[in-house]
């Protein structure tokens, strides 16, 4: 019997849970069929809607501005070398690095007295050149002298022939006497040839003397300037640099004592690529004088110059690219020979284009411009030139419109945006619309916001609100549109 009880009471517990189960069962089937059956709650899309910064692209005429870098360099050096050898005798006191000389001051002086010697050598040998001229000149008088005599002794004995002639003719005189007369008129005619050949003689070297005369005296010319090369004076005034020399040492002629820097008169050396070049020159190839700004940033201090273009160099050199441009700089208070500067040169003058930021233009050259109903339009541009961090562009159909300053991956054509202006005046804000709630709609939003998810703090505050006698609509309308109706 007892094993019979508990058959049956296992039995009906066995029923009784298969009972449960279907009972179960049946109800998650029949809750699924009432969802799948019901209505679906629907609750409509906002868009999204992005803020962005925009700015106002305005056409206008603009000289872009190229930013290189150069080197300073004077427009004026002199390497003083020695121009005689010598012991040095004399040293200036500015002759110093960084010594300020004057124009003609005398810096340093060497031993002159080799050269001295030599140049009173060649002074006997000029006095010598003159004696001789002066000789030769008074040989060349007497040997004319000599020939006038020649020739009158030539007429003599021409007087003398002809008389005898006439005495033959006569019957007075006689053949041999003839013969005389034309032997001694032979010896006359050959005196007058060797006192013609002796003044030859002396014409010669009256010649030879004064060639003897001019060479000695550009010999003495020569050693006034060897004399005069013991000296070395400034040639301009200027700051001396490289200075290697002393009191008492010896130095061989074109020795290299140091340099002479101008250092008033700077000029910038840069260099340009190609375009930009192109660009500069302009259509014609002529650079004229543009105009360049040096800048030198040192610390919390500025050093600022001003000039221009003046040349060219005239091949590009081994190795590099561009043009290679120098400006000569009009005022370099500060400034020295060998600063690396930067320098800013004016373009010609653009007309009818626009400078925005470079975070407005994509990579595609485009921008986006604020449509109708604040939604973004792609629009293509031309980029002329980059300034830092804006762009010139040109884009006529943007002129006078408004474009995201800030482009980022979420923005894009047909976006609708919420555009920002920095530039605009501050608008004040216009009061919120109220409107009055009936008990029954009040109720309704109320026991929403109660059974919603609401923080507590948020919850106090919305209900405040509601029970209000006027109520934002916007928050009666973000409330009921949660609610779906």
């Amino acid at each position: 019997m007892q094993f019979l009880r508990r058959s049956l009471i296992g039995i009906f517990l066995l029923a009784l849970t298969l009972a449960l189960f279907a009972w179960a069962g049946n109800t998650v089937r029949l809750a699924v069929q009432d969802r799948m059956n019901a209505e679906p709650r629907s609750f409509p899309q906002r868009e999204r809607v992005l803020s962005v910064n925009v700015v106002t692209v305005t056409p206008q005429t603009i000289a872009p501005e190229l930013v290189v870098f150069g080197e300073l360099g004077s427009t004026n050096t002199f390497d003083l070398r020695a121009l005689s050898s010598g012991t040095v005798l004399e040293i200036s006191p500015n002759f110093v690095d960084g010594g300020r000389v004057q124009s003609g001051e005398l810096i340093v002086k060497i031993d002159p007295r080799d050269a001295q010697s030599f140049r009173d050598r060649t002074a006997a040998d000029l006095r010598d050149a003159q004696s001789e001229v002066r000789d030769a000149e008074r040989a060349l008088v007497i040997e004319r002298d000599e020939l006038a005599a020649a020739n009158q002794q030539v007429d003599l004995r021409q007087q003398a022939l002809t008389r005898q002639n006439d005495l033959v003719t006569r019957g007075v005189g006689t053949a041999a006497a003839v013969e005389t007369a034309e032997l001694a008129l032979s010896g006359a005619n050959q005196a007058v040839l060797s006192r013609r050949q002796a003044q030859a003689d002396a014409q010669a070297r009256l010649d030879q003397a004064a060639t003897g005369l001019d060479r000695a005296q550009l010999n003495l010319a020569d050693a006034d300037r060897g004399v005069a090369d013991t000296e070395i004076r400034a040639p301009f005034s200027g700051t001396l640099a490289e200075v290697n020399i002393s009191q008492g040492v010896r130095v061989t002629a074109n020795e290299r004592l140091g340099e002479l820097v101008e250092k008033d008169n700077l000029e910038v050396s840069f260099r340009l690529s190609t375009v930009q070049y192109a660009r500069l020159a302009g259509a014609d190839g002529a650079l004229g004088d543009a105009a360049v700004t040096v800048t030198l940033e040192a610390q919390d201090l500025t050093l600022t110059a001003s000039g221009q273009i003046t040349r060219e160099s005239a091949n590009v050199g081994e190795g590099q690219t561009g043009r290679l441009l120098f400006a000569r700089l009009d005022t370099a208070v500060g400034l020295r020979p060998g600063d690396f500067v930067t320098v800013t040169v004016t373009e010609p003058e653009l007309r009818g284009v626009a400078m925005v930021p470079s975070t407005a233009i994509g990579s595609g050259s485009s921008a986006l411009m604020l449509a109708e109903g604040n939604r973004l339009e792609d629009v293509a541009v031309v980029v002329l030139r980059r300034q830092g961090d804006d762009v010139i562009i040109r884009a006529p159909a943007l002129y006078g419109q408004q474009i995201v300053a800030e482009r980022s991956p979420l923005l894009g054509a047909g976006i609708a945006v919420q555009p920002i202006d920095p530039n605009a005046e501050a608008v004040a804000p216009q009061p919120p619309e109220m409107i009055t709630l009936d008990d029954d709609r009040r109720a309704r939003l109320i026991a929403f916001v109660e059974g919603s998810r609401m923080p507590p703090p948020v919850q106090a505050r919305v209900i405040g609100q509601l029970e209000q006698d006027e109520v934002p609509a916007d928050v009666v309308e973000d409330l009921e549109t949660r609610m779906g109706t």
